[in-house]
């Protein structure tokens, strides 16, 4: 067994319990009656409160707030808890709360998920194993996640609604409702292109017919009636002469995902 390693600069409670080869990092905090199991991590400035208890090997990286008060206006300070499997990881900024008394008092996470920064897990979440946590993936309380999920990024999981195994929620998703296992939830994709951008054109001293050129470049682009591969070969007609015409042209001949139209 490896030896626990504290950092002098660190702070841990002295309720804190430590197994074999915990490490705590550069201003890294661990609170009152936290308990990290053996060989988990703390990188600088990574804050764990309690009461909560880890499993080994979880990692936490910097500025990551893990076990922290639930963000409910009705907690009143109950002891309330955070319960932790093994081999998680919380990177940047993520924050997980404990549960709430109203909730079963207990937040609970399995083994071996991966939260990326930003992500979010609200007071008495009940969180399986293998889930990914894409970045600013926000779980409001008592949500059920199952095993071996995709939460994508910037999703957030209204209070109550479960997520299914295997499911996919794809990036920007809202979920309102439960998400059935193995399917895969994405919002639909609204995104357009105006055209061309003049105003932040005409800010970086684009003259106002090389400005007028792109704008009816990409008027023949997105609002004529041709297909992209008929628009690409009116532009190299119509506009032979005008060198941010071809840069564009050869930017969408080099889209191996489509362009925004």
């Amino acid at each position: 067994m490896s030896e626990t390693a504290i950092h002098p600069s660190a702070s841990v409670a002295k309720s804190a319990k430590l197994a074999d080869g915990v490490r705590v990092g550069a201003f890294a905090v661990v609170g009152e009656e936290a308990e990290l199991g053996e060989d988990c991590v703390l990188h600088a400035h990574a804050v764990v409160s309690g009461p909560s208890r880890f499993g080994a090997a979880n990692v936490f990286h910097p500025f990551c707030v893990i076990g922290g008060d639930p963000q409910d206006y009705t907690f009143a300070g109950e002891v309330t808890e955070l319960v932790a499997g093994n081999k998680n990881i919380f990177r940047e900024y993520v924050t997980v709360s404990r549960g709430t008394k109203k909730g079963g008092g207990v937040t609970r996470i399995g083994d071996e998920n991966f939260f990326l920064a930003y992500a979010h897990i609200g007071h008495d979440c009940q969180i399986g194993s293998n889930n990914l946590f894409v970045n600013a993936a926000t779980l409001a309380g008592h949500v059920t996640v199952e095993d071996f999920t995709t939460i994508g990024a910037l999703s957030p999981v209204h209070q109550f609604c479960r997520i299914g195994r295997y499911a996919y929620v794809g990036a920007s998703t809202v979920i309102t409702q439960d998400v059935p296992p193995f399917s895969r939830i994405v919002t639909e994709r609204e995104t357009k292109s105006f055209g061309a951008n003049t105003i932040g054109l005409e800010r970086r001293g684009f003259a106002p017919e090389r400005v007028r050129t792109l704008q009816r470049a990409f008027r023949t682009l997105l609002r004529s009636k041709l297909n992209t591969t008929q628009a690409l070969q009116a532009l190299r007609v119509d506009f032979a002469d005008s060198d941010d015409v071809r840069e564009l042209i050869k930017f969408i001949e080099a889209a191996d995902r489509g362009i925004v139209k």
